[in-house]
């Protein structure tokens, strides 16, 4: 049986609940992904897998499916605490190799700086597995012109959910790549 995916997709959501399971299912439902068993993997993507959009991959779906994937989770009951899940992604430029993804859960951090922090991860271990020079003191802006140049990675994206933690209530905030084989 070949479990190597052909395309991948990512998705986010929050919920709040009494109870933290139930917070946890509800920021699976906003993510469109509660009727399905959950793997979680590594953080690879396999050589030639394609990035499409939610709307998509959950076309190839069938309730109760094993969906394998990369999941950030980040959950908390005290109250006005911000809550943050990220995954990032590295997209190498030759579809014959493959890329990375990483996840980021943390408190505090917005959405910009949590989005670009996991997409920074994920272009370091990218970067380091393909043999180019990764300094991570550098700027933004510097490390993106030196993946350019390379001609190695073509693109680096994200997907982030935060959330401020209610009154008297458990919240969770959920980010995914899923896979679709």
């Amino acid at each position: 049986m070949n479990l190597v995916p052909r395309y991948m997709f990512l998705t986010r959501g929050v919920g709040h609940h009494k109870e933290q399971l139930r917070s946890f299912e509800y920021a699976l439902e906003d993510a469109g992904i509660a009727k399905y068993n959950l793997v979680s993997v590594s953080s690879i993507i396999p050589p030639q897998c394609k990035l499409i959009p939610w709307e998509r991959g959950i076309k190839f779906l069938r309730d109760g499916q094993i969906l394998f994937g990369v999941f950030a989770k980040c959950s908390s009951n005290e109250k006005r605490r911000l809550i943050t899940a990220s995954i990032g992604c590295a997209l190498p430029a030759d579809k014959r190799t493959y890329g990375y993804i990483s996840e980021h859960h943390t408190y505090g951090q917005t959405a910009k700086e949590a989005g670009d922090y996991s997409e920074d991860l994920a272009a370091s271990m990218l970067a380091s597995a393909l043999g180019l020079s990764f300094d991570p003191d550098k700027s933004w802006n510097e490390r993106k012109q030196a993946w350019k140049i390379s001609g190695k990675i073509v693109r680096t994206t994200n997907i982030t959910q935060t959330a401020f933690v209610k009154e008297g209530l458990w919240s969770t905030v959920f980010a995914a790549a899923v896979f679709v084989l």
